[in-house]
């Protein structure tokens, strides 16, 4: 994340207790024990500010949408206890790999840390915590499909884990996908002409926004799709046709 997009991260709501930020790709929620040079939204967002922030909930750095911080105390009490007892709704948008031969389903594995170099999440049938995702398709194509995704819980990497296992990685996923290559225009037309070297990818980041988020009295906070997400979309739409 540049500097001056210190200037253009886009505020979606706030009032005198919370703050819903559209959280840019490649930017971290908050401290990360992983990757302690990693730039911070919390920290932006006080340098912005000039103000405390109580980080409530998380998304994976390399996810872009919609983020709740705390303005103060109470307000940090009231809303992590909303997101740690799943009073939560939340609704992603995830772009992956295939066409699913299902237009719902869920996926219940459960979910443990695996405690290696990459911090990755694995299924564990037997000492994993309940995990539940809930998968619907918008729109699909022979090579890649857009979903709707509603996770009723909240593991690390839970909707990539998910959505790995029911053969349906995310695109440009680092950690859960074999092959995670930047998803280019050529991909969608047969006989391409274009210039391999000189085109530039629709996607060349993990293809994962958090839409939308509603709390538990029913104020719903919704990111609008970055620019990158926004055009691979609109092309899996129009090919879906």
């Amino acid at each position: 994340m540049r500097r001056d997009s210190l200037q253009e991260l886009e505020i979606i709501y706030q009032d005198a207790s919370l703050i819903a930020i559209n959280k840019p790709s490649g930017v971290s929620v908050g401290g990360d024990r992983w990757d302690e040079g990693a730039e911070r939204l919390d920290k932006i967002l006080e340098a912005r500010l000039g103000r405390r922030m109580w980080t409530v909930h998380r998304i994976d750095k390399e996810t872009s949408g919609v983020v709740v911080f705390a303005k103060d105390a109470d307000a940090h009490r009231l809303l992590s206890m909303a997101f740690e007892e799943h009073m939560v709704k939340k609704c992603y948008v995830a772009a992956v790999y295939g066409a699913p031969i299902w237009r719902e389903t869920v996926c219940d594995l459960p979910l443990t840390p695996n405690g290696n170099k990459k911090h990755l999440t694995i299924i564990d049938r037997y000492q994993g915590k309940k995990s539940i995702t809930r998968f619907k398709v918008k729109s699909a194509v022979d090579v890649f499909s857009i979903l709707e995704v509603f996770p009723e819980t909240g593991r690390t990497h839970q909707i990539r884990v998910h959505a790995s296992a029911l053969g349906h990685p995310v695109v440009c996923d680092s950690l859960y996908c074999r092959n995670p290559k930047p998803i280019m225009l050529s991909s969608f037309k047969r006989g391409w002409r274009g210039d391999l070297f000189d085109e530039k990818p629709l996607l060349a980041r993990l293809g994962l926004h958090a839409l939308e988020i509603t709390l538990p009295d029913g104020l719903t906070f919704q990111a609008p799709y970055p620019r990158d997400m926004k055009a691979l979309i609109a092309q899996i739409e129009k090919t879906a046709k």
